[in-house]
């Protein structure tokens, strides 16, 4: 048996590279399966930045890596959505 991976504990980003043909909105999609994926308090970026390390090098035209930069680079910007403290208060 082998070793859970933390950056990727189902092994979504690994096949969807393995995948011939695959287009952008298919790696958005495994993207945020990924996301969702990831153990509590494993932190995302750290994770996405492991595989990029990993898989960016070797296929760094397949759409995975920029779905996966793109990744990285909102959450080096997070922003806030709302809710009621961003809502002005008399």
């Amino acid at each position: 048996m082998t070793e859970r991976d933390l950056d990727d504990p189902k092994g979504l980003i690994r096949e969807s590279y393995r995948m011939e043909g695959i287009g952008p909105a298919e790696c958005r999609s495994i993207f945020l399966d990924w996301a969702l994926s990831l153990p509590e308090g494993r932190d995302s970026g750290t994770a996405i930045s492991g595989l990029l390390d990993r898989y960016a090098a070797a296929a760094p035209e397949h759409p995975m890596t920029q779905v996966l930069r793109d990744g990285q680079a909102t959450m080096a910007t997070p922003r806030r959505r709302g809710g009621w403290r961003s809502r002005a208060r008399n």
